[in-house]
């Protein structure tokens, strides 16, 4: 079984978040999306005013083994802990309507699916979109 060490990101793991971002986004067949680089998630994540929390979950042995072994669940409660310490009400997730495994897990561990109970839909606005909003 793979032991995990859940942790606050530091600058330095910038290069790694990127490397998990773009595997992630390969697993959702959405790579094409990633427009993120190192520097931006350094300034976003690690400047004056940080934009977002960054966790880093530290799975050994490397991961590979077979799924099922309660990591998602570890790391997601971690997320609740940080966020009820910080005073949060509430954190989303986002999820593509084909992975199932992932809203099971997520409704097993007390989500709710904003999507069936509310009919919510999520939307981005893209550099482009928001520099044609603005008029730049």
């Amino acid at each position: 079984m793979a032991s995990v060490r859940i942790r606050e990101a530091k600058e330095g793991d910038c290069g790694d978040i990127l490397r998990l971002i773009r595997e992630l986004a390969e697993f959702e067949k959405l790579l094409d999306q990633v427009k993120i680089s190192e520097e931006a998630l350094r300034a976003d994540g690690f400047g004056e005013n940080p934009f977002y929390h960054c966790l880093v979950a530290e799975i050994l042995p490397a991961p590979g083994e077979p799924r099922g072994q309660g990591i998602g669940s570890k790391i997601i409660k971690k997320v609740a802990e940080v966020a009820l310490d910080k005073g949060c009400s509430q954190f989303r997730l986002a999820v593509l309507n084909w992975n199932q495994k992932a809203i099971d897990l997520y409704k097993a561990l007390g989500a709710q699916d904003l999507t069936e109970a509310e009919g919510w839909h999520s939307f981005r606005f893209e550099r482009e979109a928001m520099r044609k909003l603005v008029g730049k």
